[in-house]
C-alpha cells in the first residue's frame, strides 16, 4: 500500500468518523431539545385536563381545547387535544390525546390520518399516554408512519386523561373514541388531515380499531377507512378471559375489566361482588389506581395472593358476564376495508390459536384479511416486529 493510499484512507476514516459523530451529536441535541420541551410542558398539565363547563356541548369530534407541544419528534408539529366523543349509549363524553404531523407540504387533498389505538396502560386518568413525559413513545411505528407523510392521532380513550366513564375493553366507546380522534385531527388546520384513514392498534387498541372499523360506516360515514391493522388484538374477550382466569395476567387485566364492566353495565346486573371473591374485590381500588407500564411489579405483588381465587364463578359461562364479553368481542359485523392481523408466535397473553380463530371468522364474513405471524415476537414486541408487514400491507392497499 502506497503512503498516498494510506493517507487517503486515513483521511476518509477521519471524515467518516466525523460524519457519524455529527449525526450522533445532532440526535443528542434533538433529543435534549425534545426532553427539555417535555419537561416544560409539565407545568399546567393538570389545568389542560380539567374540563370546561361546556365540554360536553358540541358535535362528536369537535375540539374542546388544544395546545401545541414543545417536545416533539424530529421534523414534526404536535398538539395535545381534548375532544368530544360518545359512549356506547350515544351519550356525550370527552376524550384526550395527541396529534402529530410531519413538517413540509402535504399531498394534494391533505394527509392520510392514522388513528392509533394503544395497548393497555391502565384505567386511571393518570395512565393516559398523552399525560406521560414522552406522549409519543408508546405510539408503535410512529416514525415509520410519519415518514410516509401521514398525520398520526392517538386517543387516550374515555375515562383516561380526563373525567369520564370507564371505557376499558368497552368496544363501542373505544371505537367511537378512535373515529372521533380523526375528526379532532381534521379540526386542527395545521395537521392537514384528510378524510382518508388508516386504523392501527395493538392489544386493547387492536380491539378498539376493529370496533372502529365495524362502526365507521354508520357512525362516521364521511371518513374513508382505507386500511385496518391490528397487532395481537384482544379480539375475543371470552377466549382471553378463559385463558388467564387462574394466572397473574388474568388478575391484572381482569381488575381493570371487571371494574369497567360493573360500572358501565350496572343496569344489566354486572355486580362485581357477584363474580369476584371478597379477597379480589378488596384489592380492586389499589389495582385500578396503578398504571400497567410503570407499576407492573407493584400490581403483581398486590395481585399475587388472589391468583387462583380471583373469581367466584367462570365469567365466560356466567351471566351477564358471558354475554357482555361476547358483545365486546370483535367480529360482530364485516367491514369493507382490507385488514391486516399480525401475531407473535411467542405471545403468551393473546394466544396465536385465539387470533387464528378470529382471522378465520373474519374471512368467513367475506372480509379481505391478511394474516402474518412473527416467530420470535412476544405480546410486547409484536407491534414493532410486525412493522415490515404493516408497511407492505399499506403499500398493497395503495395508502
Amino acid at each position: 500500500m502506497s503512503m498516498h493510499t494510506a493517507r487517503h484512507r486515513h483521511r476518509w476514516w477521519i471524515a467518516a468518523c466525523a460524519a457519524v459523530l455529527a449525526v450522533i451529536g445532532g440526535l443528542v441535541a434533538v433529543t435534549e431539545v425534545r426532553i427539555a420541551g417535555d419537561l416544560l410542558e409539565r407545568d399546567g398539565l393538570e389545568a389542560f385536563y380539567t374540563q370546561p363547563a361546556d365540554a360536553l356541548s358540541g358535535d362528536p369530534g369537535s375540539i374542546v381545547k388544544s395546545e401545541p407541544l414543545l417536545g416533539v419528534p424530529m421534523d414534526t408539529r404536535a398538539w395535545r387535544i381534548m375532544y368530544r366523543s360518545t359512549d356506547l349509549h350515544g351519550d356525550p363524553v370527552v376524550a384526550t390525546g395527541v396529534v402529530v404531523t410531519p413538517l413540509g407540504p402535504a399531498p394534494a387533498g391533505g394527509r392520510t390520518v392514522v388513528s392509533w389505538g394503544h395497548p393497555t396502560t391502565g384505567s386511571a386518568a393518570s395512565c393516559a399516554p398523552s399525560r406521560s413525559l414522552d406522549p409519543y413513545i408508546g405510539i408503535e411505528g410512529m416514525r415509520v408512519l410519519l415518514d410516509r407523510g401521514y398525520t398520526v392521532v392517538a386517543t387516550d380513550y374515555t375515562g383516561m386523561g380526563t373525567e369520564g366513564p370507564d371505557s376499558y375493553l368497552i368496544g363501542v366507546t373505544e371505537g367511537h373514541n378512535v373515529l372521533d380522534a380523526v375528526r379532532a385531527a381534521q379540526a386542527i388546520p395545521a395537521a392537514e388531515a384528510s378524510s382518508d384513514v388508516v386504523l392501527w392498534g395493538h392489544s386493547q387498541g387492536g380491539q378498539a380499531v376493529l370496533f372502529a372499523a365495524e362502526l365507521a360506516e354508520e357512525y362516521a360515514p364521511e371518513l374513508d377507512i382505507r386500511a385496518v391493522a391490528a397487532a395481537a388484538p384482544a379480539a375475543d374477550l371470552k377466549a382471553l378471559m378463559k385463558t388467564h382466569l387462574d394466572d397473574i395476567s388474568g388478575v391484572t387485566i381482569g381488575s381493570y375489566a371487571f371494574t369497567a364492566f360493573s360500572e358501565i353495565y350496572a343496569d344489566r346486573g354486572a355486580d362485581i361482588d357477584a363474580i369476584l371473591t371478597p379477597e379480589a374485590v378488596a384489592i380492586q381500588p389499589q389495582m385500578n389506581a396503578l398504571c400497567l407500564l410503570t407499576h407492573i411489579e407493584e400490581l403483581h405483588e398486590i395481585a399475587g395472593p388472589v391468583v387462583g381465587t380471583f373469581t367466584s364463578a367462570d365469567p365466560t359461562t356466567t351471566e351477564p358476564w358471558a354475554t357482555l364479553l361476547e358483545e365486546n368481542s370483535a367480529g360482530g359485523t364485516a367491514f369493507g376495508a382490507p385488514l391486516l392481523i399480525v401475531q407473535g408466535l411467542d405471545d403468551e397473553l393473546v394466544r396465536p390459536a385465539d387470533t387464528e380463530v378470529y382471522v378465520e371468522h373474519a374471512k368467513s364474513l367475506g372480509m379481505d384479511v391478511t394474516y402474518r405471524t412473527v416467530r420470535v415476537a412476544t405480546h410486547g414486541t409484536i407491534a414493532y416486529l410486525g412493522l415490515f408487514d404493516l408497511v407492505e400491507f399499506l403499500d398493497r392497499a395503495g395508502v
